[in-house]
């Protein structure tokens, strides 16, 4: 049996095109609702993506679940984010800082990305064992001690690639 093409997704962005690497990305995670332009006609893929974001993104392709609020001091209620921040929290997605605090709006690194896709995809009961050799990177010694079996892990499973010959886990990850 021939499989049935994929649904065509009209894009309202005039920043993202049909030759653009990440333009089935786009497409996917606006026609599922997962993420939103920044406006009506910019989705803004270059733009660097907060924590609060990331949060929001999986929560939205959860379901949007209901969850009690977090317990971050920096996380207030009516916010975009507070539900999701809530939800990841409550099913150990995401972690706060020694003070208490989620900082929503800060950007993301890399290896936070790879350590909140980790714990999202254990979380759905994926096998997340086993994982790339980073020492083919020549900064993978600036990869955090929490983030080493993540970040093996997403380079393994294609979600982080190098950049320009490194792995960057410090460097901010983008829309």
């Amino acid at each position: 049996p021939q499989v049935p093409p994929a649904p065509v997704v009209y894009l309202p962005f005039i920043d993202v095109s049909a030759g653009d690497w990440f333009y089935e990305a786009a497409g996917y995670v606006y026609a599922h609702g997962m993420m939103r332009g920044l406006s009506e006609n910019t989705f803004a893929p270059y733009e660097v993506t907060d924590r609060a974001m990331i949060v929001t993104i999986l929560h939205r392709l959860e379901g949007s679940p209901a969850a009690l609020p977090a317990a971050f001091t920096d996380v207030p209620e009516g916010q975009y984010y507070a539900i999701p921040v809530a939800w990841a929290s409550s099913v150990g997605i995401v972690e706060g800082y020694e003070d208490a605090t989620f900082r929503p709006e800060a950007p993301i690194t890399r290896q936070q990305l790879a350590a909140i896709l980790w714990r999202y995809a254990e979380y759905k009961g994926v096998d997340v064992s086993g994982g790339a050799d980073l020492g083919i990177f020549p900064d993978a010694d600036r990869v955090a001690p929490y983030a080493a079996e993540a970040m093996a892990w997403a380079v393994e499973a294609g979600l982080i690639a190098g950049v320009d010959g490194r792995l960057d886990p410090t460097g901010q990850a983008t829309r």
